[in-house]
């Protein structure tokens, strides 16, 4: 007699349950905080480690449109409480039309947060920039991407020659009045105490008036990698980790893209899983106001472990 084997899915396969069977945490959608806009995955850099795969050639998400934000941008003033709108990229900056979104987004009364390297393609918009500057002021924040303070750790990642052109950008930006926040990793085996001293001294150097103990203007994010194995977040993990489904990132805020060779945008989950399919959530906001199933290695390992988010 033959013995019939079933075989359980893998960790992070199974939407529903865990590897063990366990009933796997989700997420609902209590408000949109904050709206992201993916405006392309292409990029001036090739970094080590970059989550979303960013490059000069990468394009799987394609520059979006001005005119493919507006109908997002009417949903969130008609139907949600959103407070602020995210963009990142790759490097933002690249999308030709990223001016008139940031124009559009600011024009409506939205705080704005943009995730930049500072590097030439943001300074080739200086002129643009103290435009919106001077018309709207504060709620315009810019947010560098400085891996380390120390020269040589952070171009590991970012190619030789990067830090010291990541450090004119942020100089003039403080130069320039604008708002100015600085995103580090945590990957160097220092504690924060450490890393928040380090980025304090490379601010006094640069001018940049920056409160490093303020989590929103230095944000120390937590490491991602897609061979890592953390454990799988289940129901029973709220009560265990002290936390609510209401902490965790994808409870407050959704993401659009633009996938190459792709008729429209779609709402992902989350800013941090852009090629699993399981995470989109539909065409309008409306269609992405659902449950998110932590199914994804960076659900566990970013947000829920370690902590991170990447809104203020």
């Amino acid at each position: 007699m033959s013995t019939k084997i079933i075989s359980r899915p893998g960790p992070f396969e199974d939407l529903m349950r865990t590897a063990d069977g366990s009933m796997r945490a989700s997420v609902p959608l209590s408000r949109i905080d904050t709206l992201w806009i993916n405006t392309g995955t292409l990029c001036n850099l090739a970094c080590v480690n970059c989550y979303i795969e960013s490059t000069p050639k990468n394009d799987s998400l394609v520059y979006i449109r001005h005119a493919e934000v507006v109908p997002f941008f009417d949903e969130l003033e008609r139907d949600f409480s959103a407070r602020e709108i995210g963009f990142t990229g790759g490097e933002p900056f690249m999308n030709p039309e990223f001016v008139a979104m940031l124009e559009d987004a600011l024009s409506r009364g939205f705080r704005v947060l943009v995730l930049t390297n500072a590097m030439k393609p943001m300074m080739h918009k200086q002129d643009q920039l103290i435009g919106l500057r001077d018309r709207f002021g504060d709620r315009l924040t810019l947010r560098v991407s400085l891996d380390h303070f120390a020269e040589d750790l952070h171009d590991a990642e970012r190619g030789a020659g990067s830090f010291e052109i990541a450090k004119k950008g942020i100089a003039w930006l403080g130069k320039q009045g604008f708002n100015v926040a600085i995103a580090g990793r945590t990957c160097w085996g220092e504690d924060e105490n450490t890393a928040r001293a380090g980025y304090a001294r490379l601010a006094r150097d640069l001018g940049l008036a920056l409160d490093v103990d303020d989590a929103s203007s230095l944000m120390l994010f937590p490491e991602m990698k897609p061979d890592e194995e953390p454990p799988e977040i289940t129901t029973a993990c709220w009560n265990i980790l002290g936390k609510r489904p209401d902490d965790i990132m994808c409870a407050s805020s959704r993401m659009v893209v633009k996938r190459k060779g792709a008729a429209k945008p779609v709402v992902l989950a989350c800013t941090l899983i852009a090629y699993d399919a399981r995470f989109e959530m539909g065409q309008t906001l409306k269609e992405a106001a659902k449950p998110v199933h932590l199914a994804h290695r960076y659900c566990a390992s970013f947000c829920v472990l370690g902590g991170g988010s990447c809104s203020a």
